[in-house]
Parts: C-alpha cells; structure tokens; sequence
C-alpha cells in the first residue's frame, strides 16, 4: 500500500506581500497552468496515475488580505479560469492625503508660484508618490494647482480678479437657493447655528484652517437642504478655489463669520433683501 507523502508546507513565492500573476498563454486555462507548474517544481500535482488514487497538492494557507495567485486559486476553486484579477484600491490613504493637501494649501504651507513633486510630498506625508499624485490631479480639477510635465504641480496663486469671478458665480449659484429656502422652509434645522457660532470662534483665535473647514461646512449644511447634491459639490468645489477667509485679517475675519448668523436670521424672516445684500458682502462679490 503506497504511503502519502506528507503535506508540504507553503511555496516560497507565496510568502510575498504582493504577487503580480504571469500572463496566461493563448489556450492555457488556470487549471492546466497550474497543472504544467506543480509538475515543474515536482510537486506531485496533476492526473490521477493509472491505478491508484490523485496525489494531494501542497497546502497554500488561506490570506484574505493576499489572495492566491490564479493558478493556485483555479487549482483550488478559488478563481474563475480565463477572468482577470482586477486588485482594490486603497482610497483610504489618497482621501488621508487629500486632505493633508488640502490643509496645506489653506494655511499656506504650500506657496503659491512653487513646484512640488509627488515624490517629495509622498515622503513628507510618509506614503509613496502615487496616492501624492492621484490627490495633486483631483486638487488640478478643483483649480487649487496646475500639472508642470515632468516636474509636479505648481500652487496656483489667486488674484484678485480670480477672487471675484468665483465670488460672483458663487453669489449666482447660493442667492436663488437661499431665497427658495427663505420661503418654504418651515424652520432652520437645528444644528445650523452651532456651525454658524464655530466659525466665529475660529475666526477670534486667528486659525485659519479651522476657520476654512468651518466655513465650508457651514455653507455645505445650508447649501444641503435645497436637496440637490450636485449643487452643493459645485458649490464646495468653487468654496475651496475660492479660499476662505476671504477677508484679509484676522478682525475681519470676525466680521465675514458674524454674516453667517445674520444670513440665518434672514432666512427665518424671509427678508430677501437682507438676505441678498448681506450674502454679496459675504462672497465679496464686486460692486
């Protein structure tokens, strides 16, 4: 009677942290790919032997985090023959980063008029250039920065025309949302006002970042209960190209955040005027 040859343990290759699988040949399926390869390494794999039961394969132990490699997983029922591998993202990492960025260029740590390669910027933040580089390109759409080839990306600067075009589409976009409100909202929701007391608080204690977070999150709150999320996107985009504060100090600062509480308290008298002289002196809008 033939003795089993005792399990083996895992292969080598298996052990590495990321595996790029070989690209299959015209005709091969995984099962036979896998067959060809466990014969190579004299595994013992393959068609059962006239007579006598198929041999076991070697043991590759199960990793959720690191899938078998397609051969092993044909081998093993895992996989599909003939479907490619399409590996997830980690978006997690890219948002952490996007967010840094973000950050950076608000209190401007990230100058205006400079180039910054994703390499530099990926080792500052501890990561590879990669996440560095797909957060630069979102940053490129929203206007923030611009693509220099074979460089980086360069910190766009905001002129003061820069500033008051994106005031003005902005005042066109919140001024008929914001008088809609004003008339069939029965009543502000209730966390509109803590946002709008935060900002304030920001602003006193000089922290731009904070006050810029602040700000954003206030307009989005308000902006949101029109109900329409594309808008309130467009509008957050055009928020961060905007920069806030968009006073130039910090006493200022005060005053653009006191409107946030006088804006509500338009709302809720359904003053339209108000709402529409107070809102244009919020965005800076021109003239």
């Amino acid at each position: 009677m033939e003795r089993e040859p005792a399990p083996r343990g895992p292969h080598p290759a298996d052990r590495a942290e990321e595996r790029v699988p070989p690209p299959r040949r015209p005709g091969e399926d995984g099962i036979g790919d896998a067959r060809g390869r466990g014969a190579a390494r004299g595994s013992g794999t393959g068609a059962p032997r006239p007579g006598g039961p198929a041999r076991p394969g070697p043991a590759h132990p199960a990793d959720p985090a690191h899938p078998a490699d397609p051969a092993h997983g044909a081998a093993h029922g895992q996989d599909h023959p003939g479907h490619a591998r399409t590996p997830l993202r980690r978006t997690s990492v890219r948002g952490q980063v996007l967010e840094a960025l973000r950050t950076a260029l608000d209190s401007g740590e990230l100058e205006p008029g400079r180039v910054y390669s994703a390499p530099a910027l990926g080792e500052r933040y501890g990561v590879s250039a990669t996440p560095v580089r797909e957060a630069m390109q979102r940053l490129a759409a929203e206007g923030a920065v611009e693509t220099v080839p074979n460089r980086g990306f360069r910190v766009l600067a905001r002129t003061a025309d820069d500033a008051a075009a994106l005031a003005e589409v902005l005042f066109l976009i919140e001024l008929p949302v914001l008088t809609r409100l004003a008339a069939t909202l029965p009543a502000l929701p209730p966390e509109l006002r803590p946002l709008a007391r935060r900002t304030e608080e920001l602003a006193r204690t000089g922290d731009r970042t904070g006050y810029a977070e602040a700000d954003r999150a206030f307009h989005t709150a308000l902006l949101g209960l029109h109900g329409n999320p594309q808008l309130t996107r467009v509008a957050d985009a055009l928020h961060r190209r905007a920069g806030s504060p968009r006073a130039g100090t910090a006493r200022s600062w005060a005053e653009e955040a006191a409107q946030h509480a006088t804006l509500l308290d338009a709302i809720e008298r359904a003053d339209t005027a108000t709402l529409a002289t107070v809102l244009r002196g919020h965005l800076g809008v021109r003239g």
